[in-house]
């Protein structure tokens, strides 16, 4: 059973000292934690990931289904952070330990991929092609449909359970539903793919059966390639932005069979691909 992150809200901003210009208001801010998180397989590197720390077994769960590493649950053994009193920083590191086909195919692997950084603000950096997508994901199948007033729901139900933005105004969040519209997952970062990880990874430690091909995925801000990526990977038939898509991301919905949404607030939004989800 996976364990829900420790980390509160009040742990993931931090009070920084400010000078207002030309505004009244105290002299703390709330600023957005942001730290390295180490990735290692079997002990050793494999990736360094800035994130917002909670969720950090979820997190590494949820990268490694992206970067093809696992499958589902039974190629984990375990993830364990690595801890000493004596040296804090190292609980910025995770060791994930493999098993199974997941061990065997491990070199070959990662002799095809580099050790990576990823930034907050980008995931994978294009390093995955469309093309190379389609010819290891099938195009997913349109199986059930959401009503669009509950459609333009979904941002605020998302926003209700982002408690650390509430003091920070600085953090993304991610949110898996139902087409009946309950929350199922929710999950707060300095980087929206990273909160995608985190909720994905979140139900694949909990041996929720993948591909979640009965929800939906929720995001705050703009929706990029990597975000539909991760969709497609999990199986997630629709993605609901508060913001724009870019271009590469609408084309990877359209070849995915994912339902595009963008610039939903205010009661409304933009359908950008397969609106045969929706019931207009």
């Amino acid at each position: 059973m996976h364990e829900p992150s420790s980390v509160s809200s009040t742990a993931m901003v931090r009070n920084i000292a400010v000078i207002r210009v030309g505004r009244a208001g105290p002299e703390l801010d709330s600023a957005v934690v942001e730290e390295p998180l180490e990735i290692r397989l079997q002990g050793r590197p494999f990736a360094v990931v800035m994130r917002t720390p909670g969720d950090d077994r979820a997190l590494a769960a949820g990268f490694l289904l992206a970067e093809g590493l696992i499958r589902d649950a039974d190629d984990i053994s375990a993830i364990e952070h690595c801890r000493h009193p004596a040296t804090p920083e190292v609980h910025n590191v995770v060791n994930v330990f493999l098993m199974g086909e997941a061990v065997t195919s491990l070199r070959a692997r990662l002799d095809m991929k580099r050790n990576i950084t990823t930034t907050s603000s980008c995931g994978l950096c294009g390093r995955v092609t469309i093309d190379s997508l389609k010819r290891k994901l099938p195009r997913l199948a349109i199986s059930w449909r959401i009503k669009r007033d509950l459609v333009a729901e979904l941002p605020t139900r998302l926003r209700s359970r982002q408690r650390a933005f509430d003091s920070s105004g600085g953090l993304h969040a991610a949110g898996l539903v139902t087409p009946d519209g309950r929350c199922e997952r929710s999950a707060e970062d300095v980087g929206r793919h990273n909160a995608v990880d985190k909720v994905v990874g979140a139900m694949l430690l909990d041996d929720e059966q993948l591909p979640l091909s009965s929800h939906a995925l929720v995001v705050s801000g703009r929706t990029s390639f990597e975000i539909v990526q991760k969709a497609w990977i999990a199986g997630i038939g629709l993605v609901c932005a508060v913001s724009a898509p870019s271009t590469l991301a609408i084309d990877l919905a359209a070849e995915a069979g994912i339902t595009l949404l963008g610039f939903a607030r205010d009661g409304g939004f933009n359908v950008y691909s397969h609106p045969e989800r929706i019931k207009l």
